[in-house]
């Protein structure tokens, strides 16, 4: 059985139900891991990265949001 590499939890993950690159999640401390090896089953920490493509997409869509309430009051100003 394969173990969660940052709190040791045993993890009930079987190998045929995941391929390499899944993510699943520690029940125990919550953290996202990466599937590297299904035979035997090894999972690594999935890091930060993710995380930071998510926020990057967020921003993103938050400047997006600005700049159309932005167009937005031009137009109320103009019309």
């Amino acid at each position: 059985m394969a173990t969660c590499p940052e709190c040791d939890t045993e993890l009930d993950v079987d190998e045929y139900d995941v391929d390499k690159g899944d993510i699943v999640s520690c029940p125990e401390c919550g953290v996202n891991l990466e599937v590297v090896n299904t035979a035997p089953l090894e999972f690594e920490s999935a890091g930060e990265e993710e995380d930071e493509d998510e926020d990057e997409l967020e921003e993103d869509e938050l400047e997006e949001d600005e700049e159309e309430e932005e167009e937005e009051e031009k137009e109320d100003w103009e019309g």
